[in-house]
């Protein structure tokens, strides 16, 4: 019985610390470079580059979407909050367009500075990162709360 006690102990203290981490978590920000004259996108354009559905920038440039490596807490807090997905309905999706022949996942970066350097190099691109990476070398144009 004493086992079983500590076992359910154990159980809620790391529900306890989830509940936690949830609440701790990052505000992310989908940047572009400097050099991109882009002034804000909305949520909806967001979820359409990083789904495969928009190959442009609403002026007509093309887009080139970053995403955080797989299983970083920034890739599965961006997905939730912009489009809805959880990892298992976003690999479904994937899977369905490349199948299909409609698109491949976007290319993948390490973690929140490479993401930024490789955005800042390349006015193509589109990536999303925790706020307190932002530097001068990149441009919010949309916040995630």
């Amino acid at each position: 019985m004493g086992i079983r006690i500590r076992h359910l102990m154990a159980a809620a203290a790391l529900i306890l610390a989830q509940a936690a981490s949830a609440d701790a978590s990052a505000e992310l920000v989908v940047i572009v470079s400097a050099r991109n004259p882009l002034p804000a996108l909305s949520p909806e354009q967001v979820a359409a580059i990083f789904l495969g559905q928009a190959g442009r920038f609403p002026g007509g440039a093309e887009v080139v979407a970053l995403d955080q490596r797989l299983g970083s807490s920034e890739r599965e807090q961006f997905y939730a909050q912009v489009t809805g997905k959880t990892p298992a309905l976003l690999k479904a999706h994937w899977s369905k367009m490349v199948f299909t022949g409609r698109g491949q996942p976007p290319r993948e970066a390490i973690d929140n500075a490479s993401v930024r350097r490789m955005v800042a190099d390349n006015p193509s691109m589109i990536g999303y990162i925790d706020r307190a990476e932002l530097d001068a070398s990149v441009r919010p144009v949309l916040v995630l709360r």
